[in-house]
């Protein structure tokens, strides 16, 4: 079996050392083809963007020309080379590499660094050996790269920038002063991509890729960098980030299923789309996207012995990069991002439209916001509304347990509640069979944040805090209202082992003081004896059922047989 790539972003390594590799190269023809010479492609992290930048770098130097056919000759830009092969250059910057947990002194030197890096490379890769002495006494990123195309003027390049905005990104989440001093006249951002458009003029720098996640820094840029065609959203690129379908099926091919006996492939098929898929990057595209990174983490940490998935479906390096961006979720009016975040989860979609410009000078509009969390992967296209808006909703299960981690600990901070919500001990006693400990949470959370804001306090609000505390029981798998026969319980926990010793179905009402509680109880109970005979319900082995009535008085379990 072929190595997996995972944590690889270097096309020729992942060439040379016999890595399942999905060919993407086909895009190139279409890139070229777009006589477009200054190119930006946006997509969530961790979606295969650096390694599609690597080869982009392999197919156009100059110095690669030797090794074309060893690297590319199964490939379709191997058997359909453009005329620009092997015909550039290479300058390629980097920035996912900058420290941003130490302050602005910090994050300048690290971007002083990375350019330094790279102009050094370049020096060394292309005879200009004599002049490498000279950068270390360079003290300025606008020095360097002034004094970089000073030296190569008369070279025709082709710049590659990857994760043009990581840490700039980092710098808006932490204060927007200082994001509006680096990329504003005369910041050192703004300065850097006001000399790379200079040399765009001159003819220097030929062409230009860049790769990202969000459009902020870029639209900020807008009066110094206005050269740049964004690709994102092109019906013909929704497919040149992420896995396909069809990638998937080649990829299971020749790893899991090659080496395991699924009993059910088409089973095993539909775990990984719910976990993984569900990226649409425009509307009138074909198909949906899975999430690369994850899908191979998956592949890679599957247990080939035993021929089971791996214990942890999301890679804790992933959770934290996007445990890290999160932090945008406080830009502009952080109350209303809130409400934005909490509609999402409590109906499942929210509207809006796209935006192509942001000004941050100007106030963050609820459609800025919606565009922020799209561009970051949180939410995607689920279909087309009316005109220009758009109704977007959670991609898959990975980002939606995310969210439900952000809410617990929101919850938690927003109103100092005295219990710990990502504490697994009362949902490991919650599968084990004993509900104490989460009743008591459960009753805590509920009793104090519904007396505190009572007004308003509604069904939606209790089950999205019963979900934030279950959120954490990454033993279950954790389905929210979800669609069975037309019936719908509120929350399904079905364990993602047979050895989990319970399952469970839960029917939350929310009792106003006005209410009939024998009436809710009646009515609740009801529907949940509803769900039990459905035959989708009857086939979850070991299931125990509960009507769950809240109020502002805590809230009450009652089992239903």
């Amino acid at each position: 079996m072929k190595k997996i790539i995972y944590g690889i972003s270097n096309f020729k390594m992942a060439r040379e050392d016999n890595y399942l590799y999905i060919d993407k190269t086909k895009h190139i023809e279409s890139l070229e083809n777009l006589n477009e010479k200054y190119l930006i492609f946006l997509r969530p992290r961790r979606f295969g963007k650096s390694l599609f930048l690597s080869t982009l770098q392999y197919y156009y130097d100059e110095n690669s020309a030797h090794e074309f056919d060893t690297l590319f000759h199964d490939t379709y830009i191997g058997k359909n080379p453009t005329p620009l092969k092997s015909s550039y250059r290479i300058l390629f910057f980097e920035f996912s590499g900058i420290n941003t947990d130490s302050g602005m002194e910090i994050i300048y030197e690290g971007f002083k660094d990375s350019l330094q890096l790279s102009i050094r490379r370049y020096f060394m890769n292309y005879g200009y050996e004599k002049y490498i002495e000279k950068i270390d006494n360079i003290q300025t990123p606008t020095g360097l790269i002034k004094y970089f195309f000073g030296v190569v003027e008369n070279d025709s390049i082709y710049l590659l920038i990857d994760e043009y905005d990581q840490f700039a990104n980092a710098i808006l989440a932490h204060s927007m002063e200082e994001f509006l001093k680096i990329v504003s006249k005369g910041g050192f951002v703004r300065s850097f991509y006001e000399v790379i458009k200079g040399a765009t003029q001159t003819g220097t720098v030929q062409k230009m890729f860049i790769t990202g996640v969000t459009p902020i820094t870029l639209d900020s840029l807008s009066s110094g960098f206005n050269i740049v065609l964004n690709i994102s959203h092109h019906k013909q690129f929704n497919e040149m980030a992420g896995f396909t379908q069809k990638e998937v099926d080649y990829s299971l091919d020749e790893s899991i299923f090659k080496r395991c006996n699924i009993s059910s492939k088409e089973k095993f098929l539909e775990k990984i789309k719910i976990w993984y898929n569900g990226y649409l990057f425009n509307v009138k595209a074909n198909e949906r996207i899975y999430n690369s990174t994850l899908l191979n983490y998956f592949i890679s940490n599957y247990d080939y012995d035993d021929c089971t998935m791996p214990i942890k479906m999301l890679d804790s390096n992933v959770a934290s990069d996007y445990r890290a961006i999160m932090k945008l979720f406080n830009i502009g009016d952080s109350e209303r991002n809130y409400k934005i975040l909490e509609e999402l989860i409590e109906n499942g979609s929210i509207t809006g439209m796209i935006k192509d410009r942001y000004d941050l000078n100007q106030s963050f509009k609820e459609d800025d916001f919606i565009t922020l969390i799209y561009s970051m992967g949180f939410i995607t296209i689920k279909n087309k509304d009316f005109g220009e808006v758009l109704e977007f909703c959670i991609p898959n299960y990975v980002i939606k347990m995310l969210y439900f981690n952000y809410f617990a600990v929101e919850l938690q901070q927003r109103n100092n509640l005295a219990i710990s919500f990502d504490s697994r001990r009362p949902l490991i006693d919650l599968a084990r069979g004993n509900l104490e400990a989460f009743k008591e949470q459960l009753n805590t959370s509920i009793k104090t944040l519904s007396n505190r804001d009572h007004y308003g306090f509604t069904e939606k609000h209790f089950q999205v805090i019963t979900l934030a505390l279950l959120s954490f029981a990454d033993f279950y798998f954790i389905d929210s209202q979800p669609e069975l026969d037309n019936k719908y319980p509120d929350i399904l926990l079905i364990g993602r082992d047979v050895k989990v010793p319970n399952n469970y179905l839960f029917e939350l009402k929310w009792k106003k003081e006005k209410d009939s509680y024998q009436a809710i109880k009646k009515d609740g109970i009801k529907q949940v004896e509803g769900y039990l005979k459905l035959d989708k319900v009857k086939n979850i082995h070991k299931l125990r059922s509960f009507l769950l009535i809240g109020s502002k008085d805590g809230v009450e379990f009652l089992e239903v047989f």
